[in-house]
């Protein structure tokens, strides 16, 4: 039978933490009331989890960075800060999830909550099965939330290695051109591209066209790009881009030019 939190299990400390030997990923709790902060927090402690609380939003904003993977469970109604408005701030440049709990639960709350990239919206008094399950999925999508964006970190430092040559290049080869066909573009011989081609794949730290391809779709996925010089994030918006424009195309057969 499905418990619910009891709210009368609480302490009355603004920020507690609670670690256990069996905790395995973070949680934070941002509840503007006490005695359900600490209810919460004590439930998910329970099922193993990492969990500090904060009293606001202002005091989780406080301690960015947040490291992800991890799963904010947030009080819809906080005070000051709302917690729409947090959810936008604490999503903005991390792999964070959200999981809402909230007192009132009408369509339109739940519809701006979710639309913002919440993974739940759970409605008082919680229950610890659903809560436990909505903070699982949160941390499954904020797992691969980071593994993307750490990919797309990847890729940038390797695409900053990259002459403003064979950029140009590696773009032909994302488009599916022949080595002939991307000297005739670029007013050079083919010889010389077999070159640039042969450089591009080993700055790139792929072994052919089709795993080339899959690393820039791969990329192209993660939030947002993460900036580490101006030079870098032009070229890989260009890759990027590229690829878009292509893959909403035909597929090319991808044929070997070596």
């Amino acid at each position: 039978m499905n418990s619910r939190i009891d709210t009368r299990q609480c302490t009355n400390s603004s920020e507690t933490t609670f670690k256990y030997a069996v905790a395995t990923e973070n949680v934070f709790v941002v509840e503007h009331d006490p005695s359900s902060r600490a209810a919460l927090c004590q439930c998910l402690s329970a099922s193993g989890f990492t969990v500090r609380g904060f009293s606001s939003a202002e005091s989780i904003l406080a301690c960015r960075p947040l490291h992800a993977p991890a799963c904010v469970v947030l009080d819809y109604d906080l005070p000051g800060i709302s917690g729409l408005d947090l959810q936008r701030k604490l999503l903005d440049d991390s792999a964070l999830s959200i999981v809402f709990v909230t007192s009132r639960g009408d369509v339109a709350t739940v519809v701006r909550a979710m639309k913002g990239g919440a993974v739940d919206f759970l409605t008082r008094p919680v229950d610890t099965e659903l809560l436990v399950g909505a903070v699982n999925r949160g941390l499954e999508q904020s797992k691969r939330a980071d593994a993307e964006r750490r990919l797309h970190h990847v890729f940038l430092e390797r695409v900053d290695r990259l002459t403003a040559r064979e950029q140009e290049v590696a773009t032909g080869l994302i488009r599916g051109l022949l080595n002939k066909q991307i000297a005739a573009e670029l007013g050079t011989t083919e010889k010389t591209i077999k070159v640039h081609r042969a450089r591009v794949m080993a700055k790139l730290e792929v072994g052919s066209v089709a795993e080339l391809v899959r690393l820039v779709e791969t990329a192209s996925r993660a939030d947002a790009l993460i900036v580490i010089g101006s030079a870098a994030r032009s070229a890989a918006d260009k890759l990027l881009e590229t690829r878009r424009i292509h893959s909403s195309r035909s597929q090319p057969k991808w044929r070997s030019t070596c």
